[in-house]
């Protein structure tokens, strides 16, 4: 029997927010059985905005929850973090809109947590099982869910740079791998893209303290990278944060291909938009699932 986890006890951060430069405190607290990942206002009066993907309002370079007009932006770092080390209930308090981007990756909330310590408690955890598979796609872009015995990511990236190419990585979840494998791989940007942006007024805070910088033909930040293939380990842990707003852990696998935030969203759409697509069962599960494909045949998925 799987069961639910919370903290043990409150813990707390400060750090800016990417685009608005702002800076925010951040505090993890303990939350109830089946409350799921809460985020609180506390400049707005204890305002709550559930991490839910019927809250999401947009996904334009990050994750963006809105209810009743209160909004909580750059959320699938924290949200990774949290669904990663295996916490499912929780309250992510804020003293402004946008969660902190610490160092670009989920490793500073890694951090945060085991400070916090984690607690198991006495309900049993509700899995969403991929019933079939459900895809959505545009143009050469890709993101498709199919039935599996645990939760799997086999993610590709193809960008024209010399510094990033074609990158694919396959990802099988355990909170040990999470912390290994994806924690610490941080966001990235062009230069020419962050320079336009902030010309904007978005990026406030962007720094090559808290992202990869990747200019004409060459990364600028000066330690270099954290993996050879950062770039696409950062995306699957997108991607975990922004699955994780299905409100379930998840036994399926991930194919995707040159997908953002943005598809991750459209495919939790069509996921739920048909009850045939899953199921939902309490602690463990059992079915007549395929066995897992070699990664050769993963690559040409998504080739």
């Amino acid at each position: 029997m799987s069961f639910q986890h919370t903290l043990a006890t409150p813990v707390s951060c400060a750090g800016i927010g990417l685009h608005s430069g702002k800076c925010v405190t951040l505090t993890l607290r303990p939350a109830p059985a089946d409350a799921g990942i809460v985020f609180v206002r506390s400049d707005l009066g204890g305002a709550r905005v559930s991490a839910t993907a019927r809250n999401v309002v947009d996904t334009s370079l990050a994750t963006k929850l809105s209810h009743r007009g209160v909004r909580v932006s750059t959320v699938e770092h924290i949200l990774a973090a949290l669904h990663g080390l295996g916490v499912d209930n929780a309250v992510v308090e804020l003293d402004a809109e946008e969660v902190p981007i610490m160092d670009g990756s989920a490793a500073p909330f890694v951090v945060l947590i085991r400070a916090a310590g984690i607690r198991e408690q006495r309900k049993a955890r509700r899995i969403l099982v991929i019933a079939r598979t459900v895809q959505v796609k545009d143009g050469d872009k890709l993101a498709e869910l199919r039935p599996s015995d645990r939760f799997r990511v086999s993610y590709t990236i193809d960008f024209e740079h010399p510094s990033i190419s074609t990158q694919f990585f396959d990802y099988r979840h355990s909170e040990s791998a999470f912390e290994r494998d994806l924690s610490r791989a941080r966001t990235f940007g062009f230069l020419h893209e962050v320079e336009a942006l902030q010309a904007m007024g978005l990026a406030q805070g962007g720094s090559l303290d808290n992202a990869v910088v990747v200019g004409a033909d060459a990364i600028l930040n000066v330690e270099g990278l954290r993996f050879s293939d950062e770039f696409v380990r950062h995306k699957v842990l997108d991607a975990i944060g922004d699955l994780s707003l299905a409100g379930f852990r998840i036994a399926g696998h991930l194919l995707a291909k040159k997908a953002g935030h943005s598809m991750n969203q459209a495919l939790l759409a069509e996921l739920f938009s048909n009850r045939d697509n899953y199921r939902i069962v309490e602690g463990a599960f059992e079915a007549e699932l395929p066995a897992p494909q070699p990664l050769s045949v993963l690559e040409n998925a998504v080739a």
